[in-house]
């Protein structure tokens, strides 16, 4: 984020604290060491949206109990995460043009959209369990949305589709059966 690569939780170079986070600047080749006691434990998932870096964890509670954190860059701290966002957050996330959207697999499979105006979360769409065969990883390029399960089953989804028409367009590719390989994480660096 603004040209900068933030390392968040775990030990930092100066430090065994897990409420840390480095930042390495490429134009300074420099890390410097943060601590902020808002930063949450065993990190999930992150995203940046709007200028801000949203992490998740996941505790191992029934119900599953979710935290978030968001940091914001003018002020240099982690702030808590507004409930009605971390309600619903409960699986892997992607941002596509400042939208986020969530792949809840909860209950099936569904893909959910935050809408920052009315604050609150919205469904695009269920997916087939003969499609996606959970647990899957989501990776966003250009404005696509790639949907990866075990066996590498794949379902591409395009967000030019939301709220345009009753039906929406994805592709798919037909998972291998045989396969139960999971896919672990899903990050594009770059396209």
């Amino acid at each position: 984020m603004d040209g900068k690569i933030y390392a968040i939780g775990g030990h930092g170079l100066e430090t065994s604290d897990p409420h840390s986070w480095d930042t390495y600047d490429s134009n300074s080749n420099t890390w410097e060491s943060h601590s902020d006691p808002n930063i949450i434990v065993d990190i999930e998932d992150s995203v940046v949206m709007d200028g801000r870096i949203y992490i998740r964890s996941r505790a191992s509670a029934i119900p599953p109990h979710v935290s978030m954190a968001v940091f914001d860059p003018s002020s240099g701290r982690w702030l808590a995460a507004d409930a009605d966002m971390a309600c619903s957050w409960n699986g892997p996330a992607v941002v596509v043009d400042g939208t986020l959207y969530v792949l809840d697999q909860s209950s099936g499979t569904k893909l959910m959209m935050w809408r920052k105006d009315t604050r609150e979360w919205t469904a695009v769409c269920r997916l087939s369990s003969l499609l996606t065969r959970p647990p899957c990883q989501m990776v966003a390029i250009g404005r696509n949305i790639f949907i990866i399960g075990k066996g590498l089953s794949t379902v591409i989804f395009d967000v030019n589709d939301v709220g345009h028409s009753v039906a929406v367009r994805a592709g798919s590719s037909l998972p291998i059966v045989s396969s139960d390989n999971e896919v672990i994480r899903c990050k594009c660096v770059s396209i």
